[in-house]
């Protein structure tokens, strides 16, 4: 369906869909039935609809509105506008915020709002506002395009998101080159959502993904780093990071990283990088938190080794060598994706206790035990333990240690000493049968 096509909305009266109040948020309630009462159209829209149709639980909700921003913002004393690009505000209830949205329009003559596109297509500024059905035209894909009205408790649908939705498919709405052209970023939703939803992406998707997959390269660092989290801590990395790779998109979010899993398609990268996924896939289902320095210490783990300088003759230590290649894999990285200073500081110290775990004396054991970065850095032994590039008996022997209570830890750190004690006597004693021989 293109413009030229557009019908009047498909209306889902209450009876003919899933959603009910009970599952949406108490506050994006309180929301939507203020506008409602100060006279403005209200509706929750995007993928907040979408999972409630699908039997999930949403994440967050979001609003639509015809009510302009500064409208907004005065109904609700704990409200903030943000934005340039796209002017929102964000309704603040303690931890959850509701974002409202005033309904996009279509470019105009009367002057009113601003829309700048630049020399590509892409649009750099959208203040543009208008009608309902326009707003459900200027959306990305149809299955997050549907209208929950608080007005009346129906779904509307423009776009034949209904459909899609059933089918199991993701479409674009519009022409997808032009859609893509307009904002890259949207390549990367595709294949979010196509994991998330299990859906199947339509065909003029997937034939211009690799072909345009290289203006990811022109998207800002710093939007890039959000995105990565989105698709990442999502619940379904394993799956995402596949479709990535498939559809060439990977290389231009970590290029470093990439060349390496190119090399050894069945060697340790892609198998650490895998198992990380995995873990991180299992902790977001299983509510657990899961953090980006860690996400990128697993993904970038092999480029860092490989940027390592040679140990002989530098004088220069593992965990030194370690410093520096993790600087030089930073500042390389960060011109594709931004990490902030907070993440790559914790990345690198994971990183760099990693030889520690081998040094099992009484006072290193100790040192370990006590650092603020430990377990995180424990979690990465296990996934390089599990990929097979460190013995399975060192893993096994930390997890043993923290399973006892401090008074076995204690008797077991002592038993290491008594060890290391032995070892030493051993070698004084060769060093005087050698002196004496």
């Amino acid at each position: 369906m293109n413009e030229a096509q557009r019908t009047a909305p498909v209306v889902y009266p209450r009876e003919r869909h899933s959603i009910s109040r009970a599952n949406i948020s108490p506050n994006a309630l309180k929301v939507l039935y203020r506008l409602h009462h100060a006279g403005y159209q209200a509706c929750l829209v995007g993928g907040g609809v979408r999972d409630l149709l699908l039997g999930r639980e949403p994440k967050d909700f979001d609003v639509a509105t015809d009510a302009r921003p500064e409208e907004v913002r005065r109904l609700f004393r704990n409200s903030r506008l943000i934005g340039r690009r796209f002017r929102l505000v964000h309704v603040v209830f303690g931890r959850e915020i509701v974002e409202v949205a005033t309904f996009r329009g279509m470019p105009r003559d009367d002057g009113e709002g601003e829309r700048v596109v630049d020399a590509s297509g892409r649009i750099v500024r959208d203040n543009l506002f208008g009608t309902i059905e326009e707003d459900a035209w200027r959306r990305d894909f149809t299955v997050n395009a549907l209208y929950y009205d608080i007005s009346d408790f129906t779904v509307r649908d423009y776009v034949g998101g209904m459909e899609d939705l059933e089918a199991g498919r993701l479409r674009l709405i519009g022409e997808p080159r032009a859609r893509f052209l307009e904002d890259p970023v949207r390549m990367l939703r595709a294949v979010r959502f196509a994991a998330k939803l299990g859906f199947r992406l339509d065909p003029g998707i997937e034939a211009l993904l690799p072909e345009m997959a290289h203006l990811i390269g022109e998207v800002s660092p710093a939007r890039l780093f959000d995105e990565v989290l989105k698709l990442f801590h999502g619940g379904c990395a394993l799956e995402t990071f596949e479709l990535l790779r498939r559809f060439d998109l990977f290389r231009y979010l970590f290029p470093l990283t990439e060349a390496i899993l190119a090399e050894e398609e069945a060697g340790f990268p892609r198998m650490l990088v895998a198992r990380a996924l995995a873990n991180t896939d299992a902790r977001v289902q299983a509510g657990k938190p899961v953090t980006p320095a860690f996400l990128y210490a697993a993904l970038l783990w092999e480029p860092m080794r490989r940027r390592m300088p040679p140990l002989d003759g530098k004088g220069m230590s593992e965990i030194q060598a370690i410093q520096v290649a993790g600087t030089r894999v930073v500042t390389e990285q960060v011109r594709h994706t931004a990490i902030p200073r907070r993440f790559s500081l914790a990345m690198r110290e994971i990183w760099a206790l990693q030889p520690r775990f081998a040094r099992r004396t009484p006072r290193q054991v100790r040192a370990l035990l006590g650092h603020p970065r430990f377990r995180a850095a424990y979690d990465f032994l296990l996934l390089r333990a599990e990929a097979g590039e460190v013995p399975a008996d060192l893993a096994q022997w930390w997890t043993e240690l923290q399973a006892l209570p401090p008074e076995g830890q204690a008797a077991m750190v002592q038993a290491l000493g008594e060890t290391e004690g032995k070892r030493r006597r051993r070698r004084r004693r060769r060093r005087r049968s050698a002196a004496q021989e």
